[in-house]
């Protein structure tokens, strides 16, 4: 397999510098440029045909997001955006997932040594690998996703919830934020409660959830601790901590846990399906979206062998198949289907059962 090359677009020096360096320690990548604003990034992109970029939002002459934005719209590549997550700088990349930015990272700390920029190190070249493995599919994904229903049709849809106790539960990694806006954003206000894990940094968890609260008729909040489940609500797992639901009495709460990485995640998506099985509800629906690796698959399993009806997006609408495509490989899956069928097999799913 041929190097992934690599174009730095910052007006740090020093980021660009420490970016270059811990990429060519590793043959699997070619820094072949540096670029310090977005007018030299055009010229150079044009000139080195890059694979993939690591995009900085706060830049002279132009800001990364509208950089961004005409990049997508003009010559389509994939993109890491490394910022400060500052409040604005974590609402600002948001905006940038949504644009068609691949993915997000940290810059590293200044100073950071030893670990530290080892883990930094180790996830930007995962994420550079995967991002730059889809060239030829972000132009494919930044087209308008059609809605399963129309929008006037779908919010009038009623769900029965009086006769059982539901839950349905939503796994996701990179590609995610915008799968989930495009879910949510459909699903009638009288939906059972929807638990979410979704792999994102701590500053970004209730952010996510308002901004895709705006634009859905349910309501979408940041989990916190013992939260009682309600219809019609769906709650994200915090960034940096775990999602689990509990039994208590009649009710099911929310239960928020710092403790170890499951599958160098938290939230981690196994986390969150494990611990639907001891509540022993009447109805269990588990989802499992685009993303890296493989969380979330061996509890989708375990899910399905306790009675669950599970789904997982297919590979032509993810922006990333490892996660849905390993629950499909263990047999976890009830159903495959692409991501603009999804809410409405939601509502038939709870209508019919």
């Amino acid at each position: 397999m041929s190097c992934v090359k690599v174009l730095i677009i910052d007006d740090s020096a020093l980021i660009c510098h420490v970016i270059s360096e811990v990429l060519s320690n590793d043959s699997a990548f070619d820094v072949v440029g540096t670029a310090n604003d977005p007018y030299e990034a055009r010229e150079m992109i044009k000139a080195l045909k890059p694979d993939v970029l690591t995009l900085d939002i706060e830049m002279p002459k132009m800001d990364g997001i509208t950089f961004l934005r005409n990049l997508m719209r003009l010559h389509p590549l994939p993109v890491i955006m490394l910022s400060t997550f500052t409040a604005k700088g974590t609402d600002e990349t948001l905006q940038a997932l949504s644009i068609g930015a691949v993915d997000y990272m940290p810059k590293p700390l200044m100073g950071a040594k030893g670990m530290a920029m080892e883990d930094f190190a180790e996830e930007l070249k995962e994420k550079l690998k995967a991002a730059a493995s889809l060239k030829n599919k972000i132009a494919l994904s930044l087209r308008p996703s059609q809605q399963p229903i129309a929008l006037s049709e779908q919010k009038t849809l009623r769900v029965d919830n009086a006769s059982k106790q539901c839950v349905i539960a939503m796994g996701a990694s990179t590609g995610g934020t915008e799968a989930l806006q495009e879910i949510l954003s459909v699903l009638p206000v009288n939906m059972p409660p929807i638990v979410i894990a979704q792999h994102i940094s701590p500053s970004f968890s209730a952010r996510l959830a308002n901004r895709i609260d705006k634009t859905s008729e349910i309501s979408v909040v940041e989990a916190t601790d013992g939260l009682r489940l309600e219809a019609g609500v769906a709650y994200f797992a915090q960034g940096g901590r775990h999602l689990k639901v509990e039994r208590e009495g009649a009710s099911l709460i929310c239960r928020i846990e710092d403790s170890d990485f499951v599958n160098r995640h938290k939230p981690a998506v196994d986390v969150l399906f494990d611990s639907l099985i001891s509540t022993k509800a009447e109805c269990v629906i588990a989802v499992l979206l685009t993303g890296m690796g493989s969380d979330g698959a061996n509890g989708m399993l375990r899910l399905r062998n306790a009675g669950a009806h599970t789904i997982a997006q297919d590979e032509e609408s993810s922006l990333i198949w490892g996660m849905p495509g390993s629950a499909v490989k263990l047999g976890a899956v009830s159903e495959v289907l692409p991501l603009n069928r999804i809410s409405q097999a939601l509502v038939h799913y709870l209508k019919a059962s």
